[in-house]
């Protein structure tokens, strides 16, 4: 697999895929003894394989405190019998608490799919964070007197956010914004891996209107969902996975380049880039040929991928040589180690492949030292190039290399970056690798690399938009962010 397709394209996944369930050892539900119990030692496996292998575990959380959860949770894990799904629970809320997003134990999603399938039901609203407020997005419960737009107050008697903070705990995040971000498409399904089982929730809300209310809200199974879903009012829905290029109004291109993978139905290799580099081709030479004064690149809600099928993207406008990183920092652990040697092995001797170039690396380094992996600089077309204004659309679900392309541009001064701040961070963690635990059979997820956005800022933080165009909280019947972002690239003119 490519490189940043490893990097980058994890937080994505985060959203959709599941690990197989964990091996169920039978000794993790024995009863406590005096001794150590097998899900004492487990934990100690994991604390000691981050340690190990993480990049840098403390970078966000101080070591005095991640021991302090470790003793606490080592505690309790000697008290009880714990089942193993409730293990997974506890281990990811561990991982989690070093607020790296690409650190992380994936949820059990065979089993809520199981849940779903059997009519289990769900915590039905879509909840948004707007600064200190909690605002309802999507409502699936079917009850009237709860609305997009709503401000909650609390549930159950507990204010918004600190409940929600309860179930931000699962959530692997550099901050608040992306861990927030994530909890809006994931809400249900995290609410039930916390443990909530309710089949009502007392919501306190407050309308638009400054009216309060009270509103019982009934969990939903997934029939009563898309029962709701087809009710609601028509709105706009953009699909990030498809592929745009059109001329648009006075004579602007519009490019939705779709993810950075072949998500072709009949692709035999996700990460053979030459199906999209001939529609990338395509798209510039025709806005070429009709006079394109600007083009507008939309990156919102893209899942990311790998450079191999961007960096071609860029070339049609940069006008100096760039790359995604200065500095591409690896850690060496036995765990990365192992994990490159079985990818080596599969790929052949091909110089080329970059498990290769990373074993040759690795090469004699003990583990604990670091290694500089170089970055090549890519060149701009020779030939055929576009030379106007480019513009660049982005929201807070650009996730991945989505978000590398978007700090290139900025940072190279390729393109003018409008939007919404991502909440997927410029400068990064990754490079993830796993290791399992040894009873367990639980994959554990860590970053190997430092990643610095070009321009070297190490700020935990997105790409912020040169110009912000605010994406509405509740969903609209058109779309008024392109309609926003056509305007400000009219406004600045082919200069």
């Amino acid at each position: 697999m490519p490189l940043l397709s490893k990097l980058f394209l994890a937080l994505a996944l985060l959203t959709t895929a599941g690990l197989p369930a964990a091996c169920a050892a039978p000794a993790i539900q024995a009863a406590a003894t005096p001794r150590t119990t097998a899900a004492q030692a487990e934990l100690d496996h994991l604390y000691e394989g981050l340690q190990a292998s993480h990049y840098d575990l403390f970078a966000r959380r101080p070591q005095a405190e991640y021991d302090a959860m470790y003793r606490r949770l080592r505690s309790q894990l000697g008290t009880s019998a714990i089942a193993p799904e409730d293990l997974r629970r506890e281990f990811q809320r561990f991982v989690a608490y070093g607020n790296v997003a690409h650190a992380a134990i994936e949820p059990p999603m065979a089993e809520w799919e199981e849940y779903r399938a059997a009519g289990g039901s769900a915590f039905p609203l879509a909840l948004r964070v707007v600064g200190e407020r909690v605002v309802v997005r999507d409502d699936y419960s079917g009850i009237e007197t709860i609305s997009p737009g709503d401000e909650v107050r609390s549930i159950d008697g507990i204010p918004a956010l600190e409940w929600l903070g309860r179930v931000r705990t699962l959530v692997s995040a550099d901050n608040d914004y992306l861990a927030y971000t994530q909890l809006e498409t994931r809400l249900p399904m995290l609410v039930w891996w916390h443990g909530d089982r309710a089949t009502q929730y007392l919501v306190e809300t407050t309308t638009p209107e400054g009216l309060r209310r009270r509103v019982t809200v009934p969990a939903r199974s997934r029939a009563e969902f898309g029962t709701a879903a087809a009710a609601a009012p028509a709105s706009f829905d953009l699909d990030g996975n498809e592929r745009v290029a059109r001329m648009i109004e006075d004579g602007i291109g519009y490019l939705r380049p779709g993810p950075f993978y072949d998500n072709r139905a009949n692709s035999t290799n996700p990460w053979d880039p030459s199906a999209f580099h001939s529609f990338i081709d395509r798209a510039f030479t025709s806005f070429i040929d009709a006079g394109a004064s600007a083009v507008l690149i939309d990156l919102r809600n893209n899942p990311g991928g790998d450079n191999s099928f961007s960096d071609p993207m860029i070339a049609w406008f940069a006008d100096k040589p760039f790359r995604f990183s200065p500095e591409f920092d690896i850690r060496v652990s036995e765990a990365a180690t192992a994990a490159n040697a079985k990818r080596a092995e599969a790929q052949g001797t091909d110089p080329e492949a970059i498990s290769v170039k990373l074993a040759a690396a690795y090469a004699g380094k003990r583990a604990g030292s670091r290694v500089s992996f170089p970055i090549p600089l890519v060149q701009p077309r020779s030939d055929a190039r576009f030379t106007g204004p480019v513009y660049l659309l982005i929201n807070r679900h650009s996730y991945s290399n989505a978000v590398l392309v978007a700090a290139i541009a900025q940072d190279y001064g390729f393109a003018t970056v409008l939007g919404e701040e991502t909440a997927d961070l410029a400068s990064t963690y990754g490079a993830a690798e796993k290791f399992a635990l040894p009873q367990s059979g639980i994959e554990v997820t860590f970053p190997k690399a430092r990643i610095l956005r070009p321009n070297g800022d190490p700020a935990p933080r997105g790409v912020v938009p040169d110009v912000a165009i605010e994406t509405p909280v509740v969903p609209v019947q058109t779309d008024v962010v392109l309609d926003a972002a056509l305007q400000e690239v009219l406004k600045r003119g082919p200069g």
